[in-house]
């Protein structure tokens, strides 16, 4: 036989028991059940009536009030009822009220309707006058925040300038240091003496913001890094020092490193020269701690004076500090070196100064009574300042040239600066030499 399983939550049936029994049992679970069913909605609606909705509580709270009132009203008269009023308007549930402030604005408009309106508060005259010496009568003499912090920076700016002026800038700000920081910048300097590529250590770029910086970049040891640690310093300290400090770093640790470099391998190392050319950023200092300390030299090598002129000719440099530049190196004693900055310089094309043009001029006459052999050099830079300015030199200045040349000439480029010289160049950029002026005017004369 196939034993059939029974379907139902109700108790197993045995196949012994008799039609009768089998009935009342069914019975017995139907009851069961349906107490489960009242026990399930008794639990629903206890759950459901444990919390009011906020508009009904809302809704019993107004009619608790108007038969509040209505009992006063009877009780009492009309003016004990206003006083109830007032005190009704202060009464509050505490934590167990559910009331939001939009339903007080509302009944407070339903009582001014009803005739309940607030009462007009009296000041005093010796009060409000009281009061009116703490206000401002002009609104627009008022400070903002901004106004005040940036007073501040200003008083602040002007105190560190009078600090630097009375130190001595060839002097370290020595300070006690703690030991544990002199250790931690003895382990960067080892860093930045294996560093290649990466991250720079945090400790290291907060150098430039403080005060004894020189000498915590003394502790990490700078003739030690490498190429490229030079190069990723420089860039730091040309982003976040101003020209004067960043002309310390030029002529201390960046100089030194570029000179020694080029002593020894004869050429400039590639992060080493991207790091001379970040130096422009700051061109003031570019100049004052790096060009002009290396012509006042008098130790330049020609090699170096081509590879530091060769950053000016491609990056842009700021017209006045050249021509600065320019008049500073034309008032130094003459060397190989400054023919080349100064050339440099010329052939950057820039609407220069007549003060700056009347140095370089002066500096080329002054060398007229030099018994010495002038270099080629020399001659190309008076050629290219010739060329360059021709149109901005006097008749003085043009005959004092033309006597330099007979004194030092070159067979090749004292004849061209003498047809520059000559020559007059037009609106449109022709250039007219003298020998077609002349036989323009034949041509006139026979018309």
């Amino acid at each position: 036989m196939v034993k059939r399983k029974l379907a139902g939550r109700g108790d197993k049936l045995n196949a012994n028991t008799g039609l009768e029994e089998q009935l009342e049992k069914d019975n017995v679970a139907k009851e069961r059940s349906e107490l489960r069913e009242k026990q399930t909605r008794k639990r629903n609606s206890s759950q459901t009536d444990e919390f009011i909705p906020d508009s009904i509580s809302t809704k019993i709270l107004k009619e608790a009030r108007k038969q509040l009132q209505e009992e006063a009203l009877e009780e009492t008269g009309d003016d004990e009822h206003q006083q109830f009023q007032k005190r009704q308007r202060h009464f509050s549930l505490g934590a167990t009220s559910t009331k939001s402030d939009d339903d007080d604005e509302e009944d407070d408009l339903e009582e001014n309707a009803n005739g309940y309106e607030d009462e007009i508060v009296n000041i005093d005259p010796e009060d409000e006058a009281d009061l009116a010496r703490f206000l401002k009568k002009d609104a627009a003499q008022m400070s903002t925040l901004y106004d005040i912090i940036q007073a501040k920076i200003e008083s602040k700016q002007a105190d560190a300038e009078i600090a630097l002026s009375c130190v001595d800038p060839n002097e370290f700000n020595m300070r006690d240091m703690d030991p544990e920081v002199v250790e931690m910048y003895e382990q960067i300097g080892v860093y930045m003496s294996k560093y290649r590529s990466g991250k720079v250590p945090k400790a290291f770029k907060i150098i430039p913001k403080m005060i004894n910086w020189e000498q915590i970049l003394f502790l990490t040891k700078p003739e030690s890094w490498t190429a490229a640690a030079m190069y990723q310093a420089t860039r730091l300290f040309a982003s976040n020092m101003n020209p004067r400090m960043c002309q310390r770093f030029y002529s201390l640790v960046l100089l030194p490193r570029l000179r020694d470099d080029i002593d020894e391998f004869k050429k400039l190392n590639y992060h080493l020269y991207q790091a001379l050319c970040k130096a422009i950023y700051k061109p003031a200092a570019f100049f004052k701690g790096l060009i002009l300390p290396l012509v006042e030299s008098g130790t330049c090598t020609l090699r170096e004076a081509v590879i530091f002129s060769s950053v000016l000719t491609k990056v842009p440099v700021p017209m006045f500090h050249a021509a600065a530049a320019m008049l500073k190196i034309a008032e130094m004693e003459y060397t190989g070196a400054n023919s080349v900055f100064l050339r440099a310089l010329i052939d950057k094309k820039y609407a220069l100064p007549y003060r700056a043009i009347d140095a370089v001029v002066n500096h080329f006459i002054r060398l007229k009574t030099d018994e010495r052999d002038m270099p080629v050099l020399w001659h190309q830079c008076l050629l290219s300042l010739c060329q360059r300015y021709k149109n901005d030199l006097n008749a003085e200045q043009k005959s004092a040239i033309h006597d330099l040349i007979r004194f030092h000439g070159h067979y090749l480029i004292s004849p061209e600066v003498r047809r520059e010289l000559e020559s007059k160049e037009t609106e449109d950029g022709h250039i007219i030499t003298t020998v077609e002026v002349s036989t323009r005017k034949k041509d006139s004369m026979e018309f």
